[in-house]
């Protein structure tokens, strides 16, 4: 099955050609959630529906199985995400 993800790898990693990315799954389930970032469809991100960036099932994923590109978060949704992120692996 396809998904949205944020990509969560950091800049400087992705430099080096890694094979293994970090993402975020994104779900059109949006809930009241402090493990979850809810995201705002607009033309910058290329989403379609209010999504949930859900931090809680972060996970690696190949870079082969990696697909189009939809956007970008923007750099203010992508710093709540790695709150969140931070909060969960206790950083």
């Amino acid at each position: 099955m396809v998904r949205p993800a944020v990509v969560v790898t950091a800049d400087r990693v992705l430099r080096g050609a890694p094979n293994v990315i970090g993402v975020v799954p994104l779900t059109s389930t949006v809930r009241s959630s402090g493990a979850e970032v809810t995201i705002e469809p607009d033309e910058r991100n290329g989403l379609s529906t209010l999504s949930s960036a859900q931090c809680q099932h972060v996970r690696s994923v190949a870079v082969a199985r990696a697909g189009t590109r939809l956007g970008n978060v923007g750099p203010a949704t992508l710093r709540q995400i790695r709150d969140v992120l931070a909060v969960i692996i206790d950083m």
